[in-house]
């Protein structure tokens, strides 16, 4: 089969590294495998990014060059892609007009070209994350009449007048309106929502798609709501089982250089200013943890420097690692990993750690309950709970039968996410649907 897949960037994790994964995966078994993107950073030839369109005239040269030459310059440049978002806005007044209304942006005339980038017609196109202003949305009533059009969910975007996921507030499953949150990402300027997600629901009713989702609780939120599809398929998100294994915990510890003789609790940190992770109960359930096991180390894996809330707590800062074999170190070296989140669509972390043979705790939220086994593979708490997180992490560190029984639950548990799997079902349905 020849599969062009459609992704927010050819690097990162989640989203961007699922169908990165899928796209070699697809290519080392002898298909035609493509992968368009609104940001290219690597080499690989097969690999294409959707042509910027510059508007035409002084305007649109002056600021679109401009823009062009901030995002170049992105990682080196503070804030390049929210200032390259900005001049795009500025060379192009339609564009400004749209986001200064509040309307979401969906003008990128290069996604019409999509189908022209590989060097053979795809068979079909697989799309994953469609928000992170590079795709128009008004192109899939076309695109699905010439070939098969797979929407993958990986948030609640496409159903949403604006967010990726509308976490406690329930007023997208009735039209979205009177938004109590214009700046949850991706932020609008005005309250626009209901207006956005008319629009959505008319361009999927004039398309014909296909619709996967990596969690049950998705898939059932889009066929509730404004997303008709020809068929909806539950397929889970898949990881390298090769890289993601149990392994000797004491001699993870000596490779990354952490303490050996002390219980060990990892965190996938962010950035507080990420609402979807849950900063605030992470930082409360360390607090909570050490006030009762005060010999217990946190590693904050992605966090360059220990946030001030964490004065006094015995806090590792590991920085961002790009590398999965190192991340997968880090894994089998803890004694638990918890992950505190208010939205989550899966939860590859979860799988990952699992994979690794390390019990979990983690909220109660979207995916989470459908991967972690509570009581037995880890344990769940419920949104917000810092508690109810520090309870579980405490009872896995006090009770070495629990945690060695929850470690290999978890491992077992793990291996059911395999990429090979996932790739095996994606190309089975395929078949099905050019067949």
């Amino acid at each position: 089969m020849n599969i062009l897949q459609v992704s927010t960037a050819d690097r990162g994790g989640g989203a961007e590294g699922s169908a990165r994964n899928l796209f070699l995966t697809y290519r080392q078994r002898g298909h035609g495998s493509w992968l368009a993107v609104g940001r290219k950073y690597g080499d690989d030839p097969d690999v294409f990014e959707l042509p910027r369109v510059r508007p035409p005239g002084p305007r649109g040269a002056l600021f679109g060059g401009l823009a062009h030459w901030v995002r170049d310059r992105e990682g080196r440049l503070p804030g390049a892609r929210r200032l390259a978002r900005m001049l795009d806005r500025l060379a192009d007044s339609r564009r400004w007009r749209t986001w200064a209304a509040g309307r979401e942006e969906f003008d990128f005339p290069g996604t019409e070209r999509l189908l022209d980038l590989p060097p053979q017609r795809p068979d079909l196109v697989h799309c994953h994350n469609l928000h992170g202003w590079y795709f128009d949305l008004r192109v899939l009533p076309a695109l699905s009449a010439k070939v098969p059009v797979i929407l993958n969910l990986r948030d609640a975007w496409l159903l949403t007048g604006h967010c990726a996921y509308p976490c406690d507030c329930p007023r997208w499953g009735a039209g979205c309106g009177q938004c109590p949150d214009l700046e949850r990402y991706p932020g609008v300027r005005r309250d626009a929502t209901a207006a956005n997600r008319l629009v959505k629901a008319d361009i999927f009713a004039r398309s014909r798609l296909y619709v996967t989702a990596p969690a049950q609780w998705l898939l059932d939120a889009a066929r509730a709501t404004i997303l008709p599809a020809v068929e909806y398929r539950l397929i889970p998100n898949g990881i390298d089982l090769g890289v993601f294994r149990p392994g000797d915990t004491q001699a993870a510890r000596a490779k990354l250089d952490l303490p050996t003789d002390a219980p060990l609790v990892l965190f996938a940190a962010s950035s507080q200013r990420n609402v979807y992770k849950d900063p605030e109960t992470m930082f409360a359930t360390m607090r909570q943890v050490a006030a009762s096991r005060p010999d217990a180390c946190f590693v904050c894996l992605g966090q360059a420097v220990p946030p001030r809330e964490l004065t006094g707590v015995r806090v590792i800062a590991a920085p961002f690692q790009r590398d999965p074999q190192v991340v997968a170190d880090y894994y089998r070296a803890a004694d638990v990993f918890v992950h505190t989140a208010r939205a989550e669509a899966f939860g590859k972390t979860t799988t990952e750690a699992m994979a690794c043979g390390t019990p979990v705790v983690a909220t109660a939220v979207g995916g989470l309950p459908e991967q972690i086994e509570d009581g037995k593979s880890g344990f769940l708490a419920p949104l917000g709970d810092a508690a109810a997180h520090a309870a579980a992490v405490i009872r896995l560190l006090d009770d070495p039968t629990l945690r060695c029984a929850c470690a290999e639950a978890a491992s077992q548990r793990g291996e059911q996410y395999g990429l090979e799997r996932q790739a095996d079902a994606f190309l089975a349905w395929y078949g099905e649907i050019l067949g």
